[in-house]
């Protein structure tokens, strides 16, 4: 898919302006993402994002579930690409890229062994993932190059992904705080 010239300028303008705004310090710098979920029956969970319809997350008949929806590790990966073509389109706009096509297919590695409690050696998550990305545009190998360090250094699902990152909450059972 490509942008007609005045989408990428309004894309490009709209980037710049907030830039600009947070490196003059006019504009808050952290942002807080909220989602609320829910179970619904068996393995089947909804999630609202903002003012979004609800969307819906299962597991597949080999885990028990309904195969309705994806699933929460199938969620993550989603997350990396579309964050990582996102932030191409981006930066494609502010450094004059043109480009045709950016499409990531991605694979994570798991032991469901953890996840199952059966042994407790690597984690229940990801132990590997596998990102492949093909770009397709008219510039040169460097502008290329250069778009692809920028694009894996400030990528936050990336970033996310491979620091680690304090995850803090509380539980409550029947509205009190469990203990």
């Amino acid at each position: 898919m490509t942008f007609e010239p005045d989408e990428r300028q309004r894309l490009k303008d709209a980037l710049q302006a907030r830039i600009n705004t947070l490196a003059a310090g006019s504009a808050p710098h952290k942002a807080v993402m909220r989602a609320n979920t829910r179970w619904l029956s068996n393995l089947l969970c909804e999630a609202v994002v903002r003012d979004f319809p609800p969307f819906r997350i299962d597991e597949p008949p080999s885990m028990g579930g309904s195969n309705t929806a994806a699933n929460p590790m199938e969620l993550v990966l989603a997350a990396l690409g579309t964050c990582q073509e996102i932030l191409y389109s981006a930066y494609a706009s502010l450094m004059g890229i043109p480009l045709e096509t950016v499409e990531v297919t991605l694979s994570g590695q798991m032991d469901l062994r953890e996840m199952f409690d059966l042994q407790h050696k690597s984690g229940a998550g990801f132990s590997k993932i596998r990102c492949e990305t093909r770009i397709r545009s008219s510039a040169s190998e460097a502008e290329i190059r250069k778009s692809v360090e920028t694009v894996e250094r400030c990528c936050p699902v990336l970033d996310t992904l491979t620091r680690p990152v304090p995850v803090t909450g509380q539980v409550h059972f029947n509205n009190k705080p469990l203990a």
